[in-house]
């Protein structure tokens, strides 16, 4: 077994057979920064969450099956780099970008009333590029011209992740929960060709908030890492993080406190039991 790659949350290795381990861990980022606090029972829901809805959307996956609390065997695909993020709300980056006269004015419909966390009239797809350091939005143009994927591809992509959002917001809906946006990953199957859905699928890909805090206008609950950016945000290290990277640098990460890793442990479970019915 090779270790491929090391990222910020997980760890990949190579069986040498045609399938991969993925190994979820307690690790958790935010920003594009690693923290050194680990968050317990984060890899076991990141794993178990994978394991759901690779068996509940009803698309092809690759998954094979799950080893242990946080490990996941899967087949070993040609990860597409573009992250296909699909955002039913106006809020994150979106609404960063807007703020600051950076998304295209075709991006919303001219009805659309631009206030926080109000829900868009369609999902949007906003892709980015794919980088361990920092996910830069990429139209339809760019991908195409940079041979990244034909039209085809890109159109496919685009259904199947707007698709697969409707879906899992329904799944969310009747749990009592707000899927706000979602970051899908595909591979080409390096035996057939296919397109499948590949990577993991988590509250690390995706916003997460209770239908019942529900309130356009105003920063909302997250069951998922934005409790961790908002401490960030109001601690001023997300500051930090913004002026270092002009310079193509990064600060040392602070360490967070017992109270939040807690909190975070506690509504990834609950997140998890809620939506899935199953126990930890």
């Amino acid at each position: 077994m090779k270790l491929i790659r090391k990222g910020k949350v997980k760890d990949v290795y190579d069986l040498g057979d045609g399938r991969v381990l993925f190994h979820f861990s307690d690790r958790i980022s935010a920003f594009d920064v690693k923290m050194n606090t680990l968050i317990p029972q984060k890899g076991e829901v990141l794993c178990k969450f994978a394991d759901y809805w690779f068996n509940t959307l009803g698309t092809h996956h690759h998954m094979l099956a799950l080893e242990g609390n946080d490990k996941m065997i899967a087949k070993n695909t040609d990860i597409i780099p573009l992250e296909c993020v699909v955002r039913g709300y106006f809020y994150g980056s979106l609404l960063e970008r807007y703020n600051n006269g950076l998304l295209p004015s075709s991006t919303l419909p001219g009805d659309f009333r631009p206030i926080m966390a109000a829900k868009l009239i369609e999902p949007i797809f906003d892709p980015t590029t794919k980088s361990e350091e920092h996910d830069i939005p990429v139209s339809e143009n760019e991908a195409l011209s940079a041979g990244i994927l034909s039209r085809q591809e890109f159109d496919y992509l685009k259904g199947t992740s707007i698709s697969l959002y409707k879906k899992m917001s329904s799944i969310a809906e009747r749990a009592g929960f707000i899927i706000a946006d979602v970051k899908f990953e595909f591979g080409r199957d390096r035996s057939k060709g296919d397109i499948l859905l590949a990577d993991s699928l988590g509250p690390d890909e995706y916003r997460l908030w209770l239908s019942s805090d529900y309130q356009p206008g105003k920063v909302q609950e997250s069951y998922d890492k934005q409790l961790l950016r908002d401490w960030l945000i109001k601690t001023g290290f997300k500051d930090k993080i913004d002026k270092l990277r002009q310079k193509a640098q990064k600060p040392d990460p602070p360490d967070i406190p017992a109270e939040l890793v807690s909190e975070l442990t506690r509504r990834y479970v609950f997140a998890y039991e809620r939506i899935t019915g199953r126990k930890l």
